[in-house]
């Protein structure tokens, strides 16, 4: 489909856009001179070092690498394919695509077909949710306090108690089995051929931000939890190429304007706990689907809010998940709070039995995570024993040390020091020996970066090529792309020439879709954003960025001719060491 969308259509897009707005949705911006400057949303960072330019509309990260114009930025971010993102940006800024012919299921992308079957599911499962068959599972989740509208809102379903009825309603679709199986709607037989993966559950389809269904979670029916042994109350999709666990809050679709109105969200653990207060009216709320809370997570909250209340189960694994999160979310730089509820009772049975408007007292009255953590703590330890001092002592200084704002740290250890009667040297000796919090990443920037083996006058040579069609110009008459060692920046250098000899500016923006690989993006992206030249002959700068390029790459031959020229002595190969020794010497005569 990407090569389907005509260049011209694209270049309009991108004309039309405007990469600050665009990317302002997503993350906090901040006024640099001409440019703004965020932290990066593709890795962990303290220090902002994400550029984005209004005037080239093209952004750039100096930690990760990461860089490109409004099209990449969403393909990085929102996880999109090609023909995707431009689909998107398009009906952001009023652009018709071109019809397209009606492409077989079979010949579409893995992508589309994924998010396409996992839509089909739904509706198979909404369907037989309500027919008249399921009128018993319907009755059992409206006295479990669900009402109507939320059942429909949420798109809730149920699989039916058969093992190939959504095999056989997608196959009819012209699904391929494979399809199915890589959406983790299917399981193969050991002895050969598929079935459901979900049967006789009530189902919860799981949706991302753009409201697009990327999984399902499924609850045993009520008969079933009585089933005995081995009945998993909750079964739920693997992860597949469109979901990842960790980097998804089920709920976010619904509440992320409420989360950003309100300035904060309320985090809870499963899918009714979710449901059951947003329909109380609680809107800013969304639920980790019972896994443990992941810095993606926290990142994708970062987008609406930098406030959070941790609202999880009272019992030791719900303690120690909300532990868990409380790290993170300092790592963050989130400020984070949290709600305990009665023992036994979790969000959706707490609203059930209480009230909406004990939940949002519970809410406002939530302890800040020392006083949380503390209470955790001495619950578990005696701090009236000097080993259980130390043992808190030990757990509360790691989470303190996580803090990043010196005054916040010098507080808590102060607090400490008073709660358990242990001398504020004693523990500020203690954090000493505590490493520095190592920065959270997520796949798959955590790798090594990608990069060109380029050096200050070659990056040079790049800006100025970009800045001024003079100087490119001048470029192309005094150098070429072979006079570059590496074969990458060779091929982006004749890639700048090659389109711009089609007639086209060279506008950054708009190039960077001309080209292929990751590396010579990275490269246009940073060479943009170096400082500026202005004020200084940028002609007599291009002509010794190019005299460094040639001589570099003349002494690099030398180096080459040496050592096979010692190779052949030691073979007393005389003829090719004569050839070699003329080579030589006529690159000694082209020296500038």
């Amino acid at each position: 489909m990407a090569g389907k969308i005509p260049e011209n259509i694209i270049e309009d897009i991108l004309s039309r856009v405007d990469i600050v707005q665009l990317i302002a949705e997503y993350i906090p911006l901040k006024r640099a001179g001409r440019n703004f400057r965020a932290l990066c949303p593709f890795h962990h960072e303290k220090t902002p070092s994400f550029m984005i330019s209004p005037d080239r509309q093209i952004y750039h990260c100096f930690g990760c690498g990461k860089g490109g114009n409004a099209i990449g930025f969403l393909i990085e971010y929102e996880r999109l394919e090609f023909p995707e993102a431009v689909e998107a940006l398009a009906r952001r800024t009023g652009v018709v695509l071109p019809a397209l012919t009606q492409q077989d299921t079979k010949t579409a992308s893995l992508t589309a077909q994924l998010y396409r079957v996992n839509e089909l599911a739904c509706a198979f499962y909404t369907q037989i949710l309500g027919s008249h068959a399921a009128g018993k599972i319907k009755d059992y989740l409206l006295k479990r306090g669900l009402r109507q509208d939320s059942i429909e809102l949420f798109r809730l379903g149920c699989a039916p108690d058969k093992w190939d009825a959504l095999i056989s309603h997608l196959r009819a679709k012209d699904f391929s089995l494979s399809v199915l199986e890589k959406a983790g709607l299917i399981l193969s037989r050991k002895d050969g051929g598929f079935y459901d993966r979900f049967r006789n559950r009530i189902i919860f389809p799981i949706t991302d931000i753009k409201s697009r269904v990327l999984a399902f979670g499924a609850r045993v029916l009520p008969h079933g939890e009585k089933a005995g042994e081995g009945v998993a109350k909750y079964v739920n999709s693997p992860e597949t190429s469109v979901y990842i666990k960790g980097r998804n809050l089920f709920g976010l679709s619904f509440a992320k304007e409420a989360i950003r109105d309100n300035d904060l969200a309320v985090i809870v653990e499963g899918y009714l706990d979710f449901i059951i207060p947003f329909q109380g009216g609680v809107k800013n709320i969304v639920a980790s689907c019972g896994t443990a809370f992941t810095p993606e997570q926290a990142r994708l909250l970062k987008r609406y809010t930098h406030n959070v209340v941790v609202v999880y189960d009272p019992d030791k694994a719900g303690e120690l998940a909300a532990l868990r999160a409380l790290d993170i979310f300092i790592e963050e730089g989130m400020n984070v709070r949290v709600v305990s509820l009665p023992e036994g009772l979790d969000p959706d049975l707490f609203v059930r039995e209480n009230g909406i408007e004990s939940f949002r007292t519970r809410i406002n009255e939530s302890r800040n995570l020392f006083d949380y953590k503390l209470k955790v703590l001495r619950s578990r330890f005696d701090d009236g024993q000097i080993e259980g001092r130390a043992a808190i002592s030990a757990e509360m200084l790691s989470t303190i040390n996580k803090f990043q704002n010196a005054v916040l740290k010098s507080e808590y250890v102060k607090r400490l020091s008073e709660e358990l009667k242990v001398k504020e040297d004693a523990l500020l000796h203690e954090m000493a020996k505590i490493k520095e919090p190592q920065a959270f990443s997520e796949a798959p920037e955590a790798g090594p970066r990608k990069t060109l083996n380029m050096n200050p006058a070659e990056k040079l040579l790049i800006k100025l090529m970009l800045e001024e069609a003079d100087l490119l110009n001048r470029a192309k008459e005094c150098i070429s792309p072979q006079d570059f060692e590496d074969k990458k920046i060779c091929q982006l250098v004749s890639a700048i020439f090659d389109f711009t000899g089609q007639g086209k500016p060279l506008d950054p923006n708009k190039f960077l879709n001309y080209l292929g690989a990751e590396e010579m993006t990275q490269v246009v992206c940073e060479s943009a954003f170096l400082p500026d030249v202005g004020g200084i002959d940028k002609e007599k700068i291009m002509d010794d960025c190019i005299r460094r390029i040639k001589n570099d790459r003349l002494k690099s031959m030398r180096h080459k001719l040496q050592d096979e020229m010692h190779t052949a002595q030691q073979a007393r190969d005389q003829d090719r060491l004569d050839s070699l020794m003329r080579q030589f010497q006529g690159l000694i005569k082209k020296r500038e």
